[in-house]
């Protein structure tokens, strides 16, 4: 014996405690020993169709500004240009949701109006913007 008497509820070390494991890593225990990083504003499905629509309105607005071909064209690349300056900012500072349907609407947009110069190029055989 180590000198303590085996007497229930006497004085003594208590119950004998298994000693904690340090686990090898090989698998998981428990909750890991570092945070997980969480995204602040992760990208939404509501964030990308409100910069989609928003992106929609504006090239439509900007575009029935021209009168013509050319000027679609033009007012059309301007409209683009500041919708992705503003998708910039907005991927920094802001909802990349957001950013993210304001891109791609005006990628398409500018791709409609790549194909409508195309067709009016193949249409008179001469290049429509100047």
């Amino acid at each position: 014996m180590n000198g303590w008497h085996a007497v229930p509820g006497g004085p003594g070390p208590g119950p004998a405690r298994p000693v904690p494991r340090t686990p090898s890593g090989l698998f998981p225990a428990g909750a890991p020993m570092r945070p997980t990083w969480r995204e602040p504003y992760p990208v939404t499905g509501g964030g990308v169709a409100a910069g989609a629509v928003t992106a929609f309105a504006w090239l439509l607005l900007f575009g029935l500004l021209g009168d013509d071909v050319p000027s679609y064209a033009w007012w059309t690349v301007l409209a683009g240009g500041l919708a992705w300056l503003a998708a910039g900012v907005l991927v920094r500072y802001g909802d990349r949701g957001v950013a993210t349907g304001i891109a791609i609407v005006t990628a398409g947009g500018w791709s409609l109006a790549a194909a409508i110069v195309a067709v009016r190029w193949a249409q008179a055989g001469d290049w429509p913007l100047w």
